[in-house]
C-alpha cells in the first residue's frame, strides 16, 4: 500500500512517498523513510500524527495515510501568549 511521510522544520522539508506492506505502523514508516529525511532530523515515536491528528507510534496505517513527524515546541504556548499580550 502507498503512504507518505512528511517533515517540515529548520533542517528542511520532505514529503516522501513509500510503498509499505499491509500492517505497517506509523513508526515503521518513519524508519523506512529515514534515509530520505533531511540531515539532523531526530524523529521521536511520541511525536507522530496522521493527517494532523496525533497518533501512537504503533498505529497501523491505511492506504493513503500521511504520517507527519512533529518537532518539539521551542516555547511553551502559555509563555508565547504572555509575550504577545505584553507586546514583547
Amino acid at each position: 500500500m502507498n503512504v507518505e511521510v512528511a517533515y517540515a522544520g529548520p533542517e528542511g522539508q520532505a514529503v516522501l512517498s513509500l510503498r509499505v506492506p499491509a500492517g505497517c505502523t506509523a513508526w515503521e514508516a518513519v524508519e523506512l523513510a529515514r534515509p530520505g529525511l533531511p540531515a539532523g532530523v531526530e524523529a521521536d515515536p511520541g511525536r507522530l500524527g496522521v493527517f494532523a491528528t496525533k497518533v501512537a507510534a504503533d498505529r497501523v496505517l491505511e492506504a493513503g495515510d500521511r504520517v507527519e513527524i512533529y518537532r518539539p515546541l521551542t516555547l511553551d504556548p502559555m509563555e508565547a501568549r504572555r509575550r504577545r499580550a505584553s507586546g514583547r
